[in-house]
């Protein structure tokens, strides 16, 4: 894996995940301006709602992978890397679980990278029986990738974990995205070998959010949830330089994540 030199002494890469809401409106958004100002190795995306030929994206340097829903304009994927994988495979082996577009993994030299987009439970937890059967077989798939060598998941997750990760807890429980079914199941993924990064290195903080609902001036009061992640295998923990969230950047729903891992 060709490695970017960033700073001397240090050998890092950057990755950043963003649930765009639609990248065609969100290119007239400044997507641009944010992907070229934050000059990362690999650019996860999620939710597109869009096919690749729907659009032309000119990004000199990148490849660009594309895993698009059957449905046109509901869900998919996409990765922009300047990293060039040894391979890239889409979806998780699961015929129940493919066709949205939800997943796209990378195997670089020293790590696998998966993005996904959960699917969400809906409301009054419409869906909550797929996304049961979806975290399942998710997590048994990234358990497989983590058997062969470390494994960086990053996306929008569609679970707030803890209390902590939103603002309202007490008049959301059971609502989609912090159901107890929902929660478990994170805390299962999370026992079965990785790690939050962002609650590894800001066990504490407060007020960090990643999605608000675009009702109620809910971005403007910070009245949010921390549903996007960027999880490593536990083993590559102590890798983990930086993990950042980017509510300052508009153009979605959600802001962007970042991670920074330490590649020496």
């Amino acid at each position: 894996m060709k490695a970017i030199e960033k700073m001397i002494g240090d050998v890092w890469v950057k990755l950043i995940s963003w649930n765009v809401n639609g990248l065609r409106a969100c290119l007239n958004k400044g997507f641009m301006d944010f992907f070229n100002a934050i000059d990362a190795d690999v650019v996860c995306i999620q939710e597109t709602k869009m096919q690749q030929d729907q659009v032309e994206i000119d990004l000199p340097g990148y490849w660009q992978y594309w895993n698009s829903a059957e449905k046109k304009g509901y869900s998919g994927t996409a990765i922009f890397t300047r990293r060039d994988p040894l391979q890239v495979s889409y979806d998780i082996g699961v015929p129940e679980h493919a066709g949205e577009g939800r997943t796209i993994t990378m195997e670089f030299e020293d790590f696998y990278l998966v993005t996904v987009y959960t699917p969400n439970a809906q409301h009054e937890l419409a869906r909550i029986d797929y996304r049961m059967s979806w975290e399942v077989a998710f997590r048994d798939y990234l358990k497989q990738l983590d058997a062969k060598k470390p494994v960086v998941v990053c996306g929008d997750m569609n679970v707030a974990h803890h209390e902590i990760d939103l603002k309202n807890p007490k008049s959301n429980v059971g609502n989609a995205g912090f159901s107890d079914q929902e929660r478990e199941k994170m805390t299962e993924l999370l026992e079965s070998g990785f790690t939050d990064t962002f609650r590894y290195l800001h066990p504490e903080e407060i007020g960090a959010y990643t999605w608000w609902s675009y009702m109620f001036h809910a971005r403007e009061k910070n009245t949010g949830w921390r549903i996007d992640y960027f999880l490593v295998s536990d083993r590559i923990c102590d890798k983990v330089m930086e993990s950042n969230i980017h509510p300052e950047i508009m153009g979605s729903d959600h802001c962007p994540i970042e991670l920074v891992l330490n590649e020496e």
